[in-house]
């Protein structure tokens, strides 16, 4: 097999790597609010541990990493990660998944370390209803965050949005005028039935089709040609849009026949796919002094274990899997 090809033939060039477990927030979709076990410092990767994964992944064809957490952000030091992993040769695309929280105080020193593209979680523009979502009031942190990251340069700047059932589905409108009047990506993402004892029903889950029908009722959808940086999404713009639109349809139109991406998690397991807990061990081989050529064999097995798709259906709960905060975002 070709080293970074799976069984079914997709060339994976995308690691995604959650940095920590640990979050300012306590999102309802991702975090538990009962027996939420965080991770022992000494359980966590180290950034040089992290470092070296990476670095056995590009000589195995990953040429894009986006660094998330938990919250990135919260990890001390991090921004010496991040000007570290833009400094290793073959990787091409660096980016960060953050909350926000942090962003007017880092967006700054994360340009310069070498990061210009960020995906910033904020499922409404509703200060009250942000409260109820992430536990936490900090909406105008995130706000502030983010017009910071604006003029510092960075470009795109994505916002996510998981789109929810009877608190942000009211939205939609609202954030399509906002994707009209800046220059951001509205990414609208299918709430996904992820973890224990969180608040997953199939009356709350509202499809990308259903959310793009709505928006048209705000003006034409006009499709986008794809580009290298789109992942999954399915991208739009409304006429005259400094922003655009896009939506992520893990559920009702799954991309795994063109998915390239594989999670390092922050505890080191490689997992092949973020809806089944099947996955590589390779903290312990780091740790146990195993060579570079060990260490790519272990990657190779997990490419190797990538399923053909994922098996999250719209109508079931994933019980068994971890909560979204301990895989990354």
């Amino acid at each position: 097999m070709v080293p970074n090809v799976d069984s079914y033939n997709r060339k994976i060039t995308y690691l995604r790597v959650s940095v920590t477990d640990r979050c300012n927030l306590r999102c309802i979709y991702c975090t538990p609010v009962k027996n939420l076990k965080l991770l022992d410092h000494a359980d966590i990767l180290s950034y040089e541990e992290i470092l070296k994964v990476i670095r056995v992944a590009t000589e195995l064809g990953i040429n894009k990493v986006r660094l998330t957490g938990g919250e990135p952000l919260h990890r001390r030091n991090f921004t010496h990660l991040v000007e570290s992993v833009c400094l290793i040769p073959r990787i091409e695309d660096v980016s960060i998944t953050t909350n926000g929280v942090f962003l007017k105080e880092m967006a700054r020193p994360l340009f310069e370390a070498g990061v210009h593209r960020i995906n910033v979680s904020l499922d409404t523009l509703n200060p009250l209803k942000y409260t109820k979502l992430t536990r936490r009031e900090c909406f105008d942190a995130v706000g502030e965050g983010i017009q910071v990251a604006e003029t510092g340069g960075f470009s795109p700047i994505k916002v996510n949005v998981v789109g929810i059932r009877g608190l942000n589905d009211d939205e939609l409108l609202r954030f399509a005028d906002f994707s009209v009047r800046k220059p951001y990506h509205i990414r609208f993402i299918e709430y996904m039935p992820i973890g224990r004892d969180l608040n997953w029903t199939t009356e709350k889950y509202v499809s990308s089709d259903e959310m793009k029908s709505k928006l048209k009722t705000f003006g034409p959808l006009l499709k986008i040609p794809p580009s290298i940086h789109d992942g999954p999404a399915e991208r739009y713009r409304f006429e005259s849009a400094k922003g655009e639109i896009g939506f992520i349809s893990a559920l009702s139109h799954h991309f795994c026949p063109s998915c390239n991406r594989i999670r390092l998690t922050a505890d080191g397991k490689l997992r092949p796919c973020l809806f089944a807990d099947d996955e590589v061990d390779i903290k312990s081989p780091l740790r146990n002094g195993y060579g570079h050529e060990h260490l790519k064999k272990v990657f190779q097995q997990a490419i190797a274990r990538k399923p053909r798709r994922h098996h999250a259906e719209i109508l079931e709960k994933r019980e068994g899997l971890r909560p979204m905060s301990t895989i990354g975002g």
